[in-house]
């Protein structure tokens, strides 16, 4: 019985080493196949401001506050085209001139005929004047019994007459002046002028083509396409159910894309009063955001693209997370103290596509997970914070 159990404890020492050998080997194999920590971004929760916001479903365009497709009043042939594409004019500047030398040539007639008038008039008049003095001394005579009563009364009568003669010369000086009126007033309307200043974007017409106006109902290309581009805003499309958050003289910020990297503070300056029904499944607001102050050293151009975000409620200090770190059901991967990912829900109050305001949950410093799209970010897992050099 002692011989037995002497042999078992021979062999147990025996095979100690080996054991031992076979223990370090699954140790170091588990050591040098163990998965290394996933690298992880972190971002700390701070304070900070969160701004409420609504954006345009659709991109928007830039517009001048005043643009006008002119046509001339009359029809005719255009004789001259005063301005250039891209040209820069004046308000009441001459754009183009319609073929108008028969109305020019009336409006000499007329101009002749009142000088006419004004002469023929001097004459009347003057001559009027005189019979007026004859009747006078006339009067005066034959109260001292040298001239007849049936003398005076031819003398008054004259007088008369030549009276009358002066009023009609003068009432043909006011005719002809109506006549030059009407003239010129045909004349105006064979000239195409600029009703504001700005740039000329666009020209239809050439020399020698007949222009039309654009009766009504029926669609003709403008001779002349104006734009005041000194004064610009955005209409953007808002959601139906966002529009009830906007109002009127509300902060807005613009982003253009062909302007990258930069924004532009505007206010809104009109809501559309009815929703667009283009899409049915899609109604918006047409709302109008005016540029508080216009690029001064961008390029900025009519019919850019644009997106308008509208900032309808503000509160500044609150703690605040970026948005991308929430998971659905208002849930953030937080790094606990044994640098492992731990799930946490948040209360969340303001938030935009940037930032969101955190009410209850976390703390001030804690650090949450950027990179959620990364394999094996999960709760349980163990991670290593990121670094600029392991990020590239």
């Amino acid at each position: 019985m002692t011989l037995s159990r002497k042999e078992k404890s021979n062999r147990l020492v025996r095979y100690l080493p080996w054991l031992l050998v076979v223990i370090l080997l699954v140790t170091a194999v588990w050591y040098f196949t163990r998965p290394d920590p996933i690298k992880v971004a972190f971002v700390a929760v701070e304070r900070g401001t969160v701004e409420a916001t609504v954006s345009n479903t659709r991109a928007g365009t830039v517009k001048a506050c005043r643009r006008a497709k002119l046509s001339a009043p009359a029809g005719g042939q255009i004789s001259k085209m005063r301005v250039i594409k891209g040209e820069r004019v004046d308000r009441d500047q001459i754009l183009l001139e319609l073929w108008n030398d028969d109305m020019q040539a009336q409006k000499q007639l007329a101009e002749d005929q009142l000088t006419t008038a004004v002469s023929q008039s001097k004459e009347a008049c003057t001559i009027a004047e005189t019979a007026l003095n004859d009747a006078e001394r006339a009067q005066q005579l034959r109260e001292q019994g040298f001239v007849s009563q049936e003398a005076l009364e031819r003398t008054l009568s004259t007088a008369t007459a030549r009276q009358a003669s002066c009023e009609s010369a003068r009432s043909a000086i006011a005719q002809s002046k109506s006549r030059i009126a009407v003239a010129q007033a045909s004349l105006e309307r064979m000239v195409l002028r600029a009703p504001f200043s700005g740039i000329v974007a666009d020209i239809s017409g050439e020399l020698g083509e007949y222009a039309t106006p654009s009766p009504p109902g029926i669609l003709t290309l403008p001779a002349v396409d104006l734009i005041d581009d000194s004064c610009m805003f955005v209409s953007a499309p808002i959601d139906e159910v966002d529009a009830a958050h906007i109002e009127l003289g509300q902060q807005a910020r613009i982003t253009l894309d062909a302007i990258k990297g930069k924004s532009f503070p505007g206010k809104v300056k009109r809501i559309a009063p009815y929703v667009l029904e283009l899409e049915k499944q899609a109604r918006t607001v047409e709302v109008e955001v005016a540029f508080i102050e216009p690029p001064a050293d961008e390029n900025l151009l009519i019919g850019y693209s644009a997106d308008v975000e509208i900032v309808y409620d503000s509160r500044t200090n609150v703690l605040r997370i970026p948005t991308q770190t929430l998971l659905e059901g208002k849930h953030v991967l937080l790094l606990n103290a044994d640098s492992a990912l731990e799930e946490r829900t948040v209360t969340t109050g303001l938030s935009n596509w940037n930032q969101s305001e955190v009410t209850e949950g976390l703390s001030e410093g804690d650090q949450i997970v950027m990179s959620l799209d990364r394999e094996g970010v999960e709760a349980g897992a163990k991670v290593q914070p990121e670094t600029p050099d392991s990020a590239q």
